[in-house]
């Protein structure tokens, strides 16, 4: 979001001066700069210019005629004429103050922030009590990043005058820059107490207010500042951003095209726009708006990021990767886009995990050097009686990570584990409701800045924090460089290293992570009995279909995965199959299969491979229950490769459809030979695309054994490691405490 800041510039009044030591002609001169102030604010310019013209024939020390001609250049946009102007009043008056402080406003405007500080250092030589000086050196240090520096010299403003309502506001938008939100907010209030109509102030405090997760107040105060002045198209696109938050995207889009009807050129609106358009599967329309929005500003490195989801998200990896690079490419520090990158590369099959976790650990080293003092001691007691475990993560609601949840937390110990959820996403629904009652606390992080939501962590107490998301949307990942406290771990949401140093233990199992593969960590490793994951089987009342091929005479493959993960190798593979069964079908569902143009691009795909469309079938996403019962239409489902299902996987084992999956030399790679594993059914576990091939073929023509394997893969599921939660709980509680002992021991050897 962007920030307003408020500065003017300055020339001497008629008020400040004594009138009654003049001679005639400086009168004259003084009447008619009087009159130029008069004309200048009522916006005529050239009039005011003559006046201040005429000034300077008469009066025999012209240097406030000459400040005022430059301010009105400035007013005109002739900055160069009034630099001139400025530095002709200072050759006249050498120790002129306004001259230099004008001169630095000018640059300051001009984007010059290092010659506007120089020019502020030289009139706060001349006049160290110059409060307005002090506030515009503040700006631009603000600007040149020199945050501390910034709020020093507000303070210094404030000093000399506290009833300066640009200053309070100014304060406000440096605190918040160093992530003082709650300073931030009282600074501004302060700033429209004195002043209650400051829209920019109204503005900024809506911005704070959103950081603090204080979404429908930040509404109040931008509605509140376009009724002031209802043209600040910032305003508008700010009050976008957070409507599109609450999920009220008709108003996003809404506030989005009206700041576009202001300013039809604001790239940040059209980037934003495309932001709503994405979230409502509008790819190719989202698509054209991040692209006008890098037409404008070829150098705006958030609209890349938006571009690069855009691609993802259509399957367009290359063209994704390429836009997160040129992201960083402008903005290297930008770690959303460091961390887009490091997800996309996941659907990459010729990606090396040693260069993965390079990229990983360039962001850990990045996040670590934002950590102004990171923990080193932490006030949990040696030997608790229960452990204190906090889960971060953006998805405690209606989403896969929940399904691996649900069905553990109903199962925890609470005398031996106290769990503390840090929600990082406000969304809330009917799964949040069943699993809020198992967390002692419920502190939502949404809006809070790194070092607050780490701060908050360590007064908690915490011994063991979870990251459940690692780079997937949410992510709060910088708040582990903090390192809140003493045992920290990655688990369930992500599938490989998060490069943070600061993350103790990743928690996996042996066919996931074999031994020989534990290196493509920064984490240790630690084992988790039988399976990393435990999935919470579906409420919804379906009964397994009997095997649709035994009525239909014909093989349906299926597959449910987003267009994301069918890269050509997997089309390859499934080309061979499908040329070998002639008679086989496949059917196809994900959410991109909604848009028109993605299931013709899609059908061509598969014909460049073979696959002719009339064999296929696809359908886009619906409401759970639907989707599972739609594998009542599939006979076994084809997994992509080298990003596997997951949930996709599980649900279809739970509807008596097994997976036919391709390990991979990664921890993300080998989730399908994971689960399945798990689940009892190793040998739909394939090691190479060649042996992919032959057992699809194979499996497929073995129509009897498909169909007693659904009849009892229910039940098979149900008993095995994969669903059963009470034991999951206890090897989970196990790993828990054994990473503690673990911390407590290493404590022992270094004191």
């Amino acid at each position: 979001m962007g920030i307003f800041d408020r500065f003017r510039t300055s020339g001497q009044t008629v008020a400040d001066l004594n009138v009654s030591k003049m001679g005639k002609s400086e009168q004259y001169a003084t009447r008619l700069i009087e009159d130029g102030h008069v004309l200048e604010a009522d916006g005529r310019l050239d009039e005011a210019m003559q006046r201040y013209m005429d000034a300077i024939d008469v009066a025999p020390n012209p240097a406030r005629a000459h400040l005022n001609r430059g301010n009105v250049l400035l007013l005109k946009g002739d900055l160069p004429g009034a630099l001139d102007a400025f530095n002709t009043a200072i050759k006249h008056k050498p120790d002129y103050a306004g001259a230099y402080y004008n001169i630095g406003n000018g640059l300051l405007g001009n984007k010059q922030f290092d010659e506007a500080v120089a020019n502020y250092h030289r009139a706060l030589e001349i006049q160290p009590d110059y409060a307005e000086v002090h506030c515009a050196l503040g700006v631009a240090l603000k600007e040149l990043g020199q945050l501390d520096n910034a709020v020093a010299s507000f303070r210094k403003t404030l000093e000399i005058n506290p009833d300066l309502a640009e200053a309070h506001t100014n304060l406000g938008v440096a605190l918040q820059g160093l992530g003082q939100i709650d300073e931030a907010v009282a600074s501004h209030r302060r700033s429209l107490g004195i002043d209650p109509n400051l829209a920019e102030t109204h503005s900024n405090l809506g911005n704070a207010l959103q950081e603090l997760g204080q979404l429908e107040s930040a509404v109040a105060c931008y509605l509140r500042s376009l009724e002031i002045k209802p043209y600040l198209v910032e305003t508008h696109t700010n009050m976008g951003i957070v409507l599109q938050a609450l999920g009220q995207l008709d108003g996003a889009m809404a506030s989005y095209r009206r700041a576009l009807e202001i300013n039809p050129d604001y790239a940040a609106a059209h980037n934003s726009l495309g932001n709503s358009l994405q979230e409502l599967r509008q790819s190719e329309t989202a698509l054209a708006s991040h692209r006008r929005a890098l037409e404008i500003k070829p150098d705006f490195s958030e609209a890349y990021v938006s571009l690069g989801n855009v691609l993802q998200d259509l399957g367009q990896i290359d063209e994704a990767v390429a836009s997160y690079r040129r992201a960083l490419e402008i903005e290297p520090g930008l770690i959303v886009a460091r961390g887009n990158l490091l997800f996309v590369l996941k659907y990459y099959a010729s990606y090396t995990p040693s260069y993965y976790l390079e990229q990983a650990r360039q962001y850990g080293r990045i996040v670590a050097a934002r950590v102004r003092r990171r923990f080193t001691d932490w006030k949990c007691t040696a030997q608790p009686e229960r452990l204190r475990v906090g889960l971060v993560s953006g998805d405690l609601l209606t989403h896969p990570v929940s399904f691996f949840l649900e069905g553990l937390l109903a199962r925890i110990d609470p005398a031996s584990i106290e769990l503390i959820a840090y929600p990082t996403h406000h969304k809330e629904d009917e799964l949040t409701e069943r699993i809020r009652p198992y967390f002692s606390a419920w502190k939502p992080m949404f809006g809070l800045s790194d070092e607050a939501a780490a701060r908050m962590i360590h007064a908690d107490n915490v011994h063991i924090l979870l990251d459940i998301s690692g780079y997937t949307r949410y992510n709060r990942l910088p708040i582990f460089a903090w390192k809140p406290a003493p045992v920290q771990v990655s688990w369930l949401g992500y599938f490989a290293t998060t490069g943070v140093a600061e993350m103790d233990y990743l928690l996996a199992d042996e066919v996931g992570v074999p031994e020989a593969e534990r290196q493509q960590f920064t984490e240790t490793v630690r084992y988790l009995p039988d399976t990393r994951l435990c999935f919470t089987a579906p409420k919804a009342d379906l009964a397994v279909s009997p095997l649709p091929a035994m009525s239909n005479d014909m093989i349906t493959f299926g597959c449910f995965q987003n267009l994301t993960k069918l890269g050509d190798e997997v089309l390859e593979a499934w080309g061979n199959i499908f040329t070998a069964l002639p008679k086989a079908r496949l059917r196809m569902q994900c959410k991109q299969l909604r848009e028109p143009m993605q299931v013709e691009k899609l059908l061509q795909r598969l014909q460049r491979f073979g696959i002719d469309p009339a064999r296929v079938v696809t359908h886009g996403s619906s409401n759970r229950e639907a989707y599972l019962a739609a594998h009542a239409e599939v006979d076994l489902i084809l997994d992509t490769f080298p990003y596997p299902g997951g949930t996709t996987t599980c649900e279809a084992l739970w509807m008596g459809v097994p997976t036919l999956t391709l390990a991979g030399n990664s921890m993300l790679a080998r989730q399908g030979a994971s689960l399945l594993t798990a689940a009892g059914l190793e040998e739909w576990v394939t090691a190479s695309k060649e042996e992919y091939i032959a057992n699809a073929i194979a499996l497929a023509s073995d129509r009897p054994k498909l169909s007693a394997l659904r009849a009892g893969l229910r039940q098979q599921v149900l008993a095995s490691p994969l669903f059963d939660a009470p034991r999951f709980a206890r090897h989970f509680e196990d790993a828990l405490w054994g990473m503690w002992q673990g911390y407590q021991a290493q404590q022992g050897k270094s004191e």
